[in-house]
């Protein structure tokens, strides 16, 4: 049973497929090349220094780009930082995926994911400094996260482990709270050693016990591999 699985087809149902280098002409493929090359610049820049001391200037030279040129691409650092935290997203759901195709029960999958969304918000410095901008954090993570848990609430659902009748419903409620506990562990308004607590309570959103959420919040979880 695979973690955060991705569905196989267009936004909001999983990846897109990008289109063959044949079929892309010359400049588009340039422009292509140019936008991945920033978003790895950036992710690189705002990783080291934090997005707040970021610069487009030195997220530019990293890419080998001309300062100006960054612009026609992204209109300011804001824009730039939330395609960031969208491929930083997409990126970690494969990285859970990896790790929970080796589970057998299907709602120890989206537990693991759960856990491991907290975890990222909180210790990841590119991720904290967009918590508290809520709206935005919750809307980039229901799109480019969504596709995979929902996919896994429906597993856990159809394998009699979860309640629920609506996985697109039960998963925006979850990232918003998810989003929530991150900002007050961040801020200093709750202490780190209520994460797990926090999970327990979402998971409860599946219709399941308090005992049965806090069996799941409890097994071992293994490391990440590196991205």
């Amino acid at each position: 049973m695979s973690g955060f699985d991705a569905p196989s087809n267009g936004p909001g149902n999983g990846p897109n497929v990008a289109p063959s280098e044949p079929s892309l002409g010359r400049v588009a493929r340039r422009r292509r090349k140019n936008l991945e090359a920033l978003i790895q610049a950036g992710r690189q820049v705002m990783g080291e220094k934090g997005i707040d001391a970021a610069t487009m200037l030195e997220i530019a030279e990293r890419a080998d780009i001309g300062a100006g040129t960054v612009y026609s691409y992204f209109k300011s650092k804001d824009e730039l930082a939330i395609a960031v935290l969208e491929s930083l997203m997409t990126d970690l759901a494969h990285r859970i995926e990896k790790v929970t195709n080796t589970f057998v029960d299907p709602a120890q999958v989206y537990a693991f994911g759960i856990r491991t969304v907290i975890d990222t918000c909180i210790g990841d410095l590119r991720w904290r400094q967009l918590l508290h901008r809520s709206e935005v954090m919750a809307g980039a993570m229901f799109r480019q996260m969504g596709p995979f848990a929902t996919r896994d609430l429906r597993n856990a659902t159809q394998a009699g482990r979860f309640r629920i009748d609506d996985a697109e419903l039960v998963w925006r409620m979850a990232n918003h709270a998810i989003v929530g506990v991150a900002l007050a562990i961040t801020s200093g308004e709750m202490p780190t050693s209520q994460v797990e607590d926090c999970v327990v309570r979402i998971l409860c959103m599946n219709g399941i016990s308090l005992d049965e959420a806090r069996d799941l919040a409890t097994r071992p979880r293994p490391a990440l591999p590196d991205s």
